[in-house]
């Protein structure tokens, strides 16, 4: 265990962790969460935009974008502080942050308001380079008016990081054991099939769009989409919903749908795949409608000098080597991998999204110090 007395960065990234985790920021965030992270980045020097944008259903949305500096290398830090609901269950309050046993719970301790405490504690006082945060209030939901509006917001001003750091929590047995340099894409598909409703009896006057479906999703669940490649596992098709609606026992149903979910790799692309099942889909029913909306799009920011400077950080504060990774689901690096190379790397992600989610204080005070010397190591 690390002695607190021993350390005094300890008390300042667990007690701006803690400021963050008792604000109520379910997404999508707005308000108390942004006013404790603004409060702790001004006395750093850093220039605060805040805005918030879009409307229902997705929106509105509370962003925030610091900048610190003019010239030299720009290294952004990206991240999110809204959490998905807590649900119910927990020990205490899950935003009424608690210490347990080296713990420190509640929700976004991991996921991700750690990580973006850890960040702020890490920023030097003084640099010659441009440090920039992009914060968004909306990454645990669709995400319309988040990262994407910063990156507009950025844009607009001229604005264009190098590096991108983002600080989800990408470990898994302990801390700094994987980064992710990559992320597949998702694309998520509805499928509506028309019939006409009739008594089962008489189905000559009827037409049960059911078998369509069926015959429309055997042939799509036998797809072999790709078997992968060196960075990223194959990409797969789940269907995860099938809905009919009927009561009844003897009436031939109206209609029939199902949903599908696609995780696919940079061997593939999100438009593709849903022509591509939109062509079966019509094959057997062709009065059916075939909806997508594609999450993001898979992307891969090659090993190079990015990632050895972060595996180099996590080395000299661990003694291990991460793992370079592509697996889980989409994070805003998809978005933000457009404007740079860009690199995930946090605490553990055993707990993100679960009752008593807790980081190890241990964790978050090491996370702050191989935050730190990954600054040092891009800005000088």
């Amino acid at each position: 265990m690390i002695d607190a007395a021993l350390h005094p960065d300890l008390p300042d990234v667990v007690t701006l962790a803690k400021a963050l985790i008792a604000c109520d920021s379910v997404t999508p965030a707005r308000g108390a969460v942004f006013d404790v992270l603004e409060a702790a980045l001004l006395p750093l020097g850093f220039a605060i935009d805040r805005f918030v944008t879009g409307e229902a259903p997705d929106g509105p949305v509370e962003n925030l974008l610091a900048i610190r500096g003019t010239s030299g290398p720009h290294l952004a830090f990206a991240g999110h502080l809204d959490v998905v609901p807590p649900g119910s269950g927990w020990t205490g309050d899950a935003f009424a942050p608690e210490e347990r046993g080296g713990l420190l719970y509640g929700r976004g301790a991991v996921d991700m308001k750690g990580a973006v405490a850890a960040f702020v504690a890490a920023v030097p006082q003084t640099s010659d380079a441009t440090i920039s945060l992009i914060i968004t209030g909306d990454e645990e939901g669709p995400a319309t008016y988040g990262t994407p509006a910063i990156i507009a917001r950025m844009a607009e001003r001229g604005l264009r990081p190098d590096l991108c750091l983002v600080g989800e929590p990408t470990s898994t047995l302990r801390l700094g054991d994987m980064i992710k340099i990559g992320r597949r894409g998702s694309v998520n598909i509805w499928i509506d099939v028309p019939g006409r409703q009739g008594h089962v009896a008489y189905p000559h006057l009827a037409d049960n769009p059911i078998p369509k479906l069926v015959a429309a999703l055997a042939e799509i669940d036998a797809l072999v989409l790709d078997h992968g490649n060196d960075w990223f596992q194959p990409s797969n098709i789940e269907t995860t919903d099938i809905t009919v609606g009927n009561p009844a026992t003897n009436v031939i149903p109206a209609h029939a749908a199902a949903r599908l979910s696609i995780r696919f790799n940079d061997l593939q692309t999100g438009q593709a795949l849903a022509k591509r099942i939109e062509r079966i889909v019509l094959k057997h029913a062709p009065a059916a409608t075939v909806t997508a909306r594609i999450s993001g799009e898979a992307f891969l920011t090659p090993p190079a000098a990015f990632s050895t400077l972060i595996g180099d950080a996590i080395q000299a504060h661990t003694g291990a080597r991460p793992e370079l990774s592509t697996t889980g689901g989409t994070s805003d690096a998809r978005f933000l991998a457009k404007l740079c190379p860009v690199v995930e790397f946090g605490l553990l992600n055993a707990t993100m999204h679960k009752l008593d989610e807790a980081v190890a204080i241990d964790d978050l005070v090491m996370l702050t110090r191989i935050y730190a010397d990954i600054i040092r190591r891009v800005v000088g």
